[in-house]
C-alpha cells in the first residue's frame, strides 16, 4: 500500500528533473561550441606544422662525434683518403677564431690564449649554441710512414707525416652565443726553440652536447715554425673544414667463416711515435661492428703496456646477422690509460675498414677471397 502511494510522487520528481535546462541562451551555446572547435583546429595546425619542420629540417654544418665517448660507425669515415692527412684545408666554414701565441725563450714556455670566436651560425632550431674550443699541440715526425692509400702533401710518391699529440686542452663552455668570448690561457714547457718547427697547433671549435656527441663547427691550424712568436702575437683566422691526422699504424687481421656466419677481428700490433716514456701507460682497443644497418655489441681487448710497437695478438669474434653482407663496417678505437693512478681514458686514434653497398675496402676484398684464412694488413691510425 505504501508503494502505491509513493508511485505518483516519484513520477512527479522525474518529470521535474526532465524539465531542468542549462540557463544559457542558444546564442551563447553556439559561441562556446565555435570557440572549442576553433581551438581544436588551431592545436591540430600547430601539431602538423611541428611535424613538417621535423621532417624537413636539414643541418648545413659539418658534424663529427666526439670519439672519446661515442661510436663513429654511422659517420662518414674519410681517414683512408689522401686528403685526410694534416694538410691545410682549402674550404672555409662560417666563423673565425681570434687567439694569441707567445713563446717565452727564458722559461722555454709556450703560451696560447683563446680570445674569441666570431660569426658562428645556429645549426639547430631546437637549441642554442654552446661553443667551446679544443686545442691539440701536434708534433711531426721527421720521417714519413708508408700507409697504403695515403699520400703526403707533395702528392704521389711521398709518405704522409706521422703526428703525435703532445698536449690537449679545452676552454670553458659559453652557452647561447654565436660570438663567444673566452680569454682562457694554456701553457706548456718545450725543450728548445727549434722544436717549434715540428709543431702545429690545431684548434677545433665545437658545439657542446651533454651526451658527448659534440659537433665540430670548424678548425684552425697554425704551424708554429712559420711564425715569429718571440713576442705575443695576436691572430684571427677563418674556420676551415676539419681534417684528420695520421698518428700511427695498426696491424689488423680479418677472417670470415661463412658456415657459422662469424667474423674474427684480430688486433696484432699498434705502432706509434713515442715522445716520452711513461712506465704506467697502457693501451687497449675497442672494436665495434655494424653489419647490414645492425650495430653489434662492441668488444674490448686487454690492456697492454705502451711502447714503440705494442703487441696485442688478440682475436675477437663477432656473430654476423643475415646473409648476404651488403654493408659492414669495423671501427677500431685505440685508447690510453694509466694503471698506477686514477685517470680517464684518452683516445689515441681510430681506423675503419669494411664493405659498402657500392665499394669495399681492399682488406675486406682479400678476406672474402680467402675465406676461413686470416688476412693481416697494416692500416693508418687517425685522429
Amino acid at each position: 500500500m505504501v508503494m502505491l502511494m509513493d508511485y505518483p510522487a516519484s513520477v512527479g520528481l522525474l518529470s521535474a528533473a526532465g524539465d531542468l535546462r542549462i540557463p544559457f541562451s542558444d546564442t551563447v551555446k553556439y559561441c562556446i561550441l565555435g570557440i572549442s572547435v576553433t581551438l581544436l583546429l588551431l592545436a591540430l595546425g600547430i601539431l602538423a606544422w611541428q611535424a613538417f619542420r621535423c621532417c624537413t629540417q636539414t643541418h648545413t654544418t659539418y658534424t663529427h662525434q666526439d670519439p672519446v665517448n661515442s661510436d663513429l660507425l654511422y659517420s662518414d669515415e674519410k681517414s683512408r683518403t689522401a686528403g685526410n692527412h694534416s694538410g691545410a684545408p682549402s674550404t672555409r666554414v662560417n666563423g673565425s677564431l681570434r687567439f694569441s701565441i707567445y713563446y717565452d725563450q727564458l722559461q722555454s714556455q709556450l703560451v696560447v690564449t683563446v680570445l674569441q670566436v666570431e660569426g658562428l651560425l645556429e645549426h639547430s632550431q631546437t637549441r642554442s649554441l654552446q661553443p667551446f674550443v679544443k686545442l691539440s699541440l701536434m708534433w711531426a715526425n721527421s720521417e714519413g710512414v708508408e700507409v697504403e692509400g695515403c699520400t703526403g702533401e707533395e702528392g704521389e710518391g711521398t709518405a704522409p707525416v706521422l703526428w703525435t699529440v703532445l698536449r690537449e686542452w679545452r676552454t670553458r663552455i659559453v652557452k647561447g652565443s654565436c660570438n663567444p668570448l673566452f680569454g682562457d690561457q694554456f701553457s706548456c714547457i718545450l725543450q728548445g726553440h727549434e722544436e717549434l718547427h715540428h709543431i702545429n697547433l690545431r684548434m677545433e671549435v665545437r658545439d657542446f652536447d651533454k651526451f658527448s656527441r659534440h659537433t665540430v663547427l670548424g678548425e684552425v691550424r697554425v704551424p708554429l715554425g712559420q711564425l715569429n712568436i718571440s713576442y705575443p702575437l695576436e691572430l684571427q683566422e677563418d674556420l676551415q673544414i676539419p681534417q684528420k691526422d695520421l698518428v700511427g699504424e695498426v696491424l689488423l687481421s680479418l677472417k670470415f667463416l661463412p658456415t657459422s656466419q662469424r667474423l674474427e677481428v684480430g688486433l696484432l700490433k699498434v705502432r706509434m711515435v713515442l715522445t716520452e716514456i711513461c712506465s704506467d701507460a697502457v693501451l687497449y682497443a675497442r672494436i665495434s661492428v655494424q653489419c647490414n644497418q645492425c650495430k653489434l655489441r662492441y668488444q674490448k681487448t686487454s690492456a697492454v703496456a705502451r711502447c714503440l710497437v705494442t703487441v696485442f695478438n688478440e682475436v675477437l669474434m663477432f656473430s654476423l646477422p643475415e646473409f648476404p653482407l651488403e654493408q659492414c663496417k669495423i671501427l677500431v678505437s685505440v685508447y690510453e690509460t694509466h694503471t698506477t693512478r686514477k685517470s680517464t681514458k684518452h683516445l689515441i686514434g681510430q681506423l675503419t675498414v669494411g664493405k659498402e653497398m657500392s665499394s669495399e675496402d681492399k682488406h675486406w676484398s682479400l678476406m672474402m677471397r680467402s675465406v676461413r684464412q686470416p688476412i693481416a694488413k697494416w692500416h693508418g691510425l687517425w685522429i
